[in-house]
Parts: C-alpha cells; structure tokens; sequence
C-alpha cells in the first residue's frame, strides 16, 4: 500500500498581506505514475518572491498564471528523487528537478513543458553539488542572476554596480557575479545583519540598509560619482534612486519589484532620466534565457568549487512550514534562498 501524500493548497486569494491561514494542508492517496510518467518522492521545495503575484485571481498580463484554488500548487520548482519510472531514460534512485512542488509526492509527465521550460523534468548531476544547489546557484536563481548581470545589463570594463536586495536568493549571486568580473559593487538590504552579511562575507564594496536613511543619500554616498548598472529586484523608491543616480548610457536589468507586490505598486516618478541620460531599463525573466543552463553550470560549478562565489539558506524543515516560509521571506527575515525540506532521503 503506497503512503498519502501531502499537498499545501492555497484556500483563499489574500488581499494585502498573505498569512498562513491562507493555506492548508491536504492529505490524498500517492497517485502511480501513467506510461510517459515518474513518480518522485520530493526533497526541496523552493520558494520564491514572485510566487506572490501568483497569489491573486488575476495577476500580471504575461506572467505565469495564478494558482488555482483548493488544489495543488502547480508551478513551484522542486527537487526530488525518482520512485517509480514509466518511461525510458528515467530510474529509480535518479535525481529530478521539476514544478509540481509544495507536495510530498508528485506525477511527473517527462515531455511536459513547465514554467516556459524551466521546470520540465530534467535529471540532475548529483556529484556535483547538493540536490537543493539545482534550486538555488544551479537553478533558475542563478540563471535569472547570470543573465541579469552579464547580458541583460551587458556589464562593461569599468562599471559601478548596485544590486537592491543584495542578501537574497537572486541579489546575492548577482552582486558576487560583479565583484569576480572586478566592478566596485554596492548592495542594499532590509536590516543590519543582512548589510553585515554582504560586507563581511560576500566582501562586497559598499552596503546599506535602506531603512536607516533616504535611499538616495545612501546610494550617493556609496556612489559620489554615480552608477552604470542597476539590478532591480525592488522597484518603487529603489527603482527612483537607480534613475537618478545612473550614469549616461547606463542600464538597468528589471528582475522583480518586490515592494509592489503587496502594496500599491509605486512607479519611479522621475522616469524622464531614462530619456535625459540614455539610458537602457530592460525586464527579462530567467525562464526566457533557459539556453543559457550550460552556460550558467560551466562557471557556476567552478565558481562553488574554487570558494569564489557562497551562498546562504534559509530552510524551514517540513512540507508544513512552507507557508509559514513564504510568509517570512516576504517580511524580510530570510537571508540568500529560501528552501523547505520536504523530507525523505
């Protein structure tokens, strides 16, 4: 008799803030694979900001679609182990990574496109990092940070680098990215143990927490002479500040806008400066660049390997604790990728 499997289902849309009241846990019978399927006994689950635009009956036009109600929460990268194949090229015992997360057990079709290709079943290398590295640094974090900084953003010989949200999933890679390539680099985070993170583990040059004083002053005094490459993972006033303070011809990559997502979105009110200082604020999103994998796997697993770039999690043990996990790191108190632990082994 196969065991029940867990789902976390999402119960109501939040207006505002989401609590974990939001949620609840279901329990239903382990479903066997069809021809063309595994079954997979989940490990990590990932949790991510931009899981909260998908938190609403309608979300943003182009973005993925919102979860649905009362069922599981398709779309949510996760990490796992293969326990029953129905198709050639899979094993039991194989390492996967796949979208149909926050569950203990999950059906996967093999030729399924999820999340744009980021999420199709795909076999993982575990001998060469954790399983949960391919949720984080090997993953789609680390893709969307990659291609933010090197080819949206085009980085160039010279460039004064600020990256908002530096402590988190994304940011963190993203700053340490600049710094290898040689740049003066300055992050902002949301507390003083995060700015104390960046200064004296990632080594980054200058960091701030924007709580403590008008953000502009802040970026100017880490900056006197300005910046050429913004990464925003913020929007609002940061977005404002990176205008103001960005050099002719700099640019701006657009990852995420965090500050909106539960609030009243706040555009920059000095969107002129684009146009005074020609300059380049291009959105992109990771799952739009999934040719660049082995791109990213070549110099991300040198750069673990040789110390060169670390990283940091924040993991909540527990298919349970998932809500709970999503619910803090929108308030701010994780630090680098927030993971739970599903279980198994």
């Amino acid at each position: 008799m196969k065991p029940m499997s867990r789902q976390i289902q999402l119960t109501a849309y939040p207006e505002g803030e989401i609590r974990v009241e939001h949620f609840h846990v279901v329990e239903v019978e382990t479903p066997a694979p069809a021809p063309g399927e595994v079954l997979v006994r989940n490990l990590w689950t990932s949790v991510d900001p931009g899981m909260r635009l998908r938190l609403a009956a309608a979300g943003p036009a182009g973005y993925f679609a919102p979860f649905a109600l009362n069922a599981p929460l398709d779309g949510i990268m996760t990490v796992g182990k293969v326990v029953e194949t129905r198709i050639h090229g899979f094993a039991p015992g194989d390492i996967v990574w796949h979208a149909a997360g926050w569950r203990d057990f999950s059906v996967v079709r093999a030729d399924e496109p999820a999340l744009r290709g980021l999420g199709t079943l795909t076999k993982l290398d575990g001998s060469i990092a954790r399983p949960e590295a391919y949720l984080g640094p090997l993953g789609g974090v680390g893709l969307t940070a990659y291609v933010g900084l090197l080819h949206v953003a085009e980085l160039r010989d010279g460039d004064v680098v600020w990256v908002s949200a530096a402590a988190g999933a994304v940011g963190s890679l993203a700053a340490q990215m600049a710094k290898l390539r040689g740049h003066y680099v300055i992050g902002s985070a949301g507390s003083a143990a995060k700015v104390a993170y960046l200064r004296d583990e990632l080594n980054i040059d200058a960091a701030f927490d924007y709580h403590d004083q008008p953000i502009d002053e802040q970026l100017s005094a880490a900056a006197p002479d300005g910046i050429d490459v913004y990464f925003d993972n913020v929007g609002g006033d940061h977005l404002e500040a990176a205008l103001a303070a960005l050099r002719r011809d700099g640019r701006a990559a657009l990852c995420g806008a965090v500050s909106d997502y539960e609030g009243t979105p706040r555009g920059p009110r000095n969107l002129f400066q684009a146009t005074a200082n020609d300059l380049t604020l291009r959105g992109f999103r990771g799952s739009s660049h999934i040719h660049r994998f082995p791109e990213l796997h070549r110099d991300m697993t040198r750069w673990l390997n040789e110390g060169l770039v670390k990283t940091r999690e924040t993991v909540f043990d527990g298919l349970e604790r998932a809500p709970e996990a999503l619910v803090r790191m929108l308030a701010g108190e994780t630090t680098g990728k927030t993971l739970v632990r599903v279980g198994g082994s």
